[in-house]
């Protein structure tokens, strides 16, 4: 099948070149001519592990192909919509230009029986307009709503190899099924391994991905609510979070108390859903993802604070390394980065601060240039007062705390991810802390 994808950021490049790994020919759109080059030379414009190599295979398919040029989707049955939903300035509501732009540019090119799958993050409601706008200018052109549900550090795989499929169907019951034959054609291989599928209307898949980034949302916060608590009472988080784990009802995964989350997509995705349900009159429903939002917002204060007493109650020209500033290891994103607002904190209390990540360094330098950056831990921790793991990257993980206890002034570190094994630290002389248990 001739597939275009409109919108080649994160999920659109990858959504893309994986198309053609299905055995599709497909075109991909962006307007950033920058972007569209560096994906024509099989340069990835981002970070994300496996993705280099499926773009340098996809291309030499001869079956992948990149412009900015909307006419060049034109023939294409399938046209997925992968661009943007960031949160408007100064407002919780996402700015829905891009997908709008989007769509009218498709216009030019869509025929009777095309199908225009949207798989951006869109407030419910959205699909529902796009369709009536569609018909009204293509008769014949369907709308269907198929979200994404990639991680990032996963992006590859969760695209190849879902954990289910979604799709967000037309009313009338022949264009539902013209679109999910489309779309099971489309996802072919996926379906044919007995991958999950739920078949709705466009309404609950839309609210499917801000329903599920919600829910892990509040299991990140309720966590971090209780290590606030831990830290009140001198109980451990981490072994609370084990004992509860072991419930299955409850689970053990999104226990890990920290820093709480950040990234393109938790935090404006559930302030978002906060602002359309306000539109809809049903703001009450969810009050309790504002308490949510403040609790993770709450724990970048605590990490500052928690900085300050163990540099003997001032942060006035200590020297702190931080290590990570991606938002999640495995990744370049610095969106919403809770380690690089601790760092840029630190240094405006008065912190000499120096960031390093395995990824991020480039982006974080153009985003945030009045901050130090160092190529490796080990550079940014020379003659460093205290250590904060911030990003729970493998390289920061597996650390030698004896090697590592050679290059700082003072061995004191503090574990933002409780990702470190802290027996190890604590036995080659460090002062551990972490947010939710006790020192040590």
């Amino acid at each position: 099948m001739r597939i275009s994808v409109i919108g080649c950021g994160y999920l659109g490049a990858v959504h893309a070149a994986s198309m053609v790994e299905l055995g599709h020919e497909v075109v991909g759109i962006d307007v950033d001519q920058r972007k569209v080059a560096a994906l024509c030379a099989g340069r990835s414009p981002f970070y994300e592990p496996g993705f280099d190599e499926l773009l340098q295979h996809s291309l030499g398919s001869g079956r992948l192909s990149f412009s900015t040029d909307v006419a060049d989707a034109a023939g294409s049955r399938v046209h997925f919509l992968c661009v943007g939903t960031p949160q408007k300035h100064g407002e919780y509501a996402a700015d829905m230009r891009f997908v709008e732009a989007a769509v009218e540019s498709l216009l030019e090119v869509l025929q009777p029986g095309d199908l225009v799958a949207g798989k951006s993050t869109v407030p419910v409601g959205t699909a529902a307009q796009l369709a009536e706008l569609v018909a009204g200018k293509v008769p014949g052109a369907l709308v269907a709503w198929n979200p994404e549900f990639l991680r990032e550090g996963f992006a590859v795989r969760d695209t190849l190899h879902p954990d289910r499929l979604v799709y967000g169907l037309p009313a009338d019951p022949a264009d539902a099924a013209t679109a999910e034959a489309l779309l099971d054609e489309v996802y072919a291989p996926i379906v044919a391994r007995g991958t999950p599928k739920v078949t709705t209307d466009h309404a609950t898949a839309e609210m499917v991905k801000t329903a599920a980034n919600s829910f892990l949302a509040t299991k990140i916060s309720f966590i971090n609510a209780m290590a606030e608590l831990c830290e009140a009472t001198g109980a451990d988080v981490k072994q609370l979070a084990d004992a509860i784990g072991y419930d299955e009802r409850i689970g053990r995964r999104f226990l890990n108390a920290g820093l709480g989350f950040g990234g393109g997509c938790l935090p404006k995705d559930i302030r978002a859903f906060m602002a359309r349900a306000g539109e809809l009159g049903a703001d009450q429903a969810l009050t309790f993802l504002r308490e949510v939002d403040n609790i993770n917002m709450r724990r970048r204060i605590r990490m500052v604070e928690l900085a300050r007493e163990v540099l003997d109650g001032s942060l006035l020209g200590k020297r702190v390394a931080v290590l990570g500033a991606a938002f999640k290891p495995d990744s370049d994103d610095i969106r919403d980065s809770p380690a690089l607002n601790v760092a840029a904190q630190l240094q405006l209390q008065g912190a000499v601060v120096c960031v390093t990540d395995p990824a991020a360094v480039d982006n974080s330098r153009r985003e945030w240039p009045h901050l130090d950056f160092a190529a490796t831990p080990e550079e940014a921790a020379e003659r460093a007062d205290a250590v904060l793991v911030l990003t729970e990257w493998r390289q920061y993980r597996e650390l030698d705390p004896v090697a590592f206890g050679a290059v700082v002034r003072q061995k004191r570190v503090l574990d933002g991810r409780n990702a470190l094994d802290r027996e190890a630290w604590t036995a080659a002389g460090w002062t551990y802390r972490a947010l939710g248990r006790r020192a040590s």
